[in-house]
């Protein structure tokens, strides 16, 4: 009896393009543009798939595309629908592995849209009834890429990305915005010393300081949400270069009234389309925001560690909540992690800002070809953003408590009181005064009443707690 033998399945296929054939993985969505760019830039060892919203917003352009072009009659109904169907299934988080090309890449993000098409009309051609690869059918540059170049898809889905994880960005921020706002409140009573270049000045409250914090990281909340609206310009319906070659006239705004619905957001096509597609100012001003926001949570996370130096030998102000032993040698030592995380998350974002402008001053005539190092970074700094502030507020916040009998201390103990008494008892005395309570090691309280430079009564009242603070706090001013 003779064996049967099972058929063999190919594990590749061949598809074609401008430089020849090449293999593709048979079980792949993606194509051969596709394949050679995976060859081309291993770089960052980061794809596509890392960054769910912009498969999302390439999902929602072509889409938008999709549905301008068959409504015009550019597209026949049965490619349309597939195009449109294969879109969604993106959208519903289905095929994004196949998102597989490096986030910086040559090509002024030509391999990006290319992976989107490939995987479209693939997901597309199986919806219709026919093989992977069988393009005559649904082409992802004839159907898919129709009236579109990278050029004009490329920004315009990189805005809808940035656009899309906002919100979270944001809500990040209010969430940890609100948690210093709480600890201000249940720190107004807690009287401590301020200082200014790290030297003792005069007293306020830690509700006072936290208070701060919060109103400083409320001003950015305003700013980033207010940036969103220049994201809402794009260029789609440029084309190449902004000229809309290829495209009915009528096309553009049609699409991007699609892509509005679709997407939620209300865009609006750019008065100046050549001018659209090579500038990348709406992208550098908007990192520098997130740099901005990046240096405030710096100087937030430094004065943590400061104010909680010790917890014997330092400020030792207030207790972050321990995360996790400190040392490999040194026994009951607790360091605080989280606000360092944050300092390196705030350097990295920093650094992102840098490669930005760089990359975004490096474009010539009509395109930016650094366009994909700029994305990389902007999307990049907004997810480390979003996890630092998250940990920020979670891990580390929400649990500071305060040594209030240390604060008491140090302001019964410090010099600056004396300034509290320049009006009343005048510079020089208060001058001679600070001199005396440095080199003594004693109270500027008991040196003025030794002196005799203002009555016990009323030295009490001019230094009173409530009254050396000037209280302002719960005004709600953040």
């Amino acid at each position: 009896m003779e064996p049967v033998m099972e058929p063999v399945v190919a594990d590749v296929r061949i598809e074609t393009d401008l430089l020849g054939p090449l293999a593709v993985p048979a079980s792949a969505y993606y194509g051969v543009q596709t394949r050679r760019a995976c060859d081309n830039f291993n770089l960052s060892g980061v794809t596509l798939a890392h960054f769910p919203q912009l498969i999302n917003a390439l999902a929602m352009v072509k889409q938008g595309c999709a549905l301008a072009n068959t409504e015009l009659g550019l597209l026949d109904q049965k490619r349309g629908d597939a195009i449109v169907a294969a879109s969604h299934l993106l959208l519903q988080g289905q095929f994004h592995q196949q998102f597989v090309v490096d986030m910086i890449q040559g090509g002024a993000g030509t391999s990006t849209n290319m992976n989107a098409n490939e995987v479209i009309a693939n997901i597309g051609l199986e919806l219709m009834g026919y093989e992977r690869g069988q393009y005559q059918h649904l082409h992802p540059n004839n159907d898919v890429n129709r009236a579109q170049s990278t050029n004009d898809v490329y920004p315009t889905a990189v805005r809808l990305a940035i656009l899309l994880s906002h919100s979270d960005l944001l809500a990040a921020l209010s969430r940890l915005q609100a948690a210093l706002r709480d600890k201000s409140h249940e720190f107004a009573d807690v009287i401590k010393m301020g200082r200014t270049q790290l030297q003792d000045a005069v007293p306020m409250t830690l509700g006072q300081e936290f208070g701060a914090w919060a109103s400083t990281l409320g001003e950015d909340i305003r700013v980033l949400a207010s940036l969103s609206e220049l994201l809402k310009e794009v260029n789609l319906g440029g084309t190449a270069i902004g000229t809309g070659i290829n495209a009915d006239p009528r096309y553009g705004k049609l699409a991007i009234e699609h892509l509005s619905r679709i997407s939620g957001f209300t865009l609006i096509q750019s008065e100046d389309l050549i001018e659209a597609s090579s500038d990348m100012g709406a992208f550098v001003l908007f990192s520098s925001m997130l740099k901005r926001l990046a240096i405030k949570l710096s100087k937030i996370s430094n004065d943590l560690r400061l104010l909680s130096m010790g917890p014997r030998a330092g400020i030792n102000e207030i207790n972050l909540p321990p995360q996790q032993p400190g040392s490999s040698i040194m026994p009951g030592k607790v360091n605080p992690v989280i606000p360092e995380a944050v300092n390196q998350v705030a350097y990295q974002v920093m650094g992102h800002d840098l490669a930005i402008c760089m990359a975004a001053e490096a474009g010539q005539l009509q395109l930016n070809a650094m366009e994909p190092l700029i994305i990389y970074n902007i999307l990049e700094s907004m997810r480390l953003l979003k996890r630092a502030m998250m940990m920020l507020d979670e891990r580390c916040i929400r649990g500071i408590t305060a040594n209030r009998d240390a604060c008491a201390d140090m302001v019964h103990r410090a010099i600056g009181l004396v300034t509290a008494l320049n009006p009343y008892i005048g510079y020089e005395n208060a001058t001679r005064i600070a001199s005396r309570a440095l080199k003594e090691n004693r109270s500027v309280i008991d040196l003025v009443e030794e002196e005799g430079l203002l009555p016990a009564d009323e030295l009490r009242r001019l230094l009173e707690p409530r009254r050396l603070i000037n209280a302002i706090q719960d005004t709600g001013a953040w």
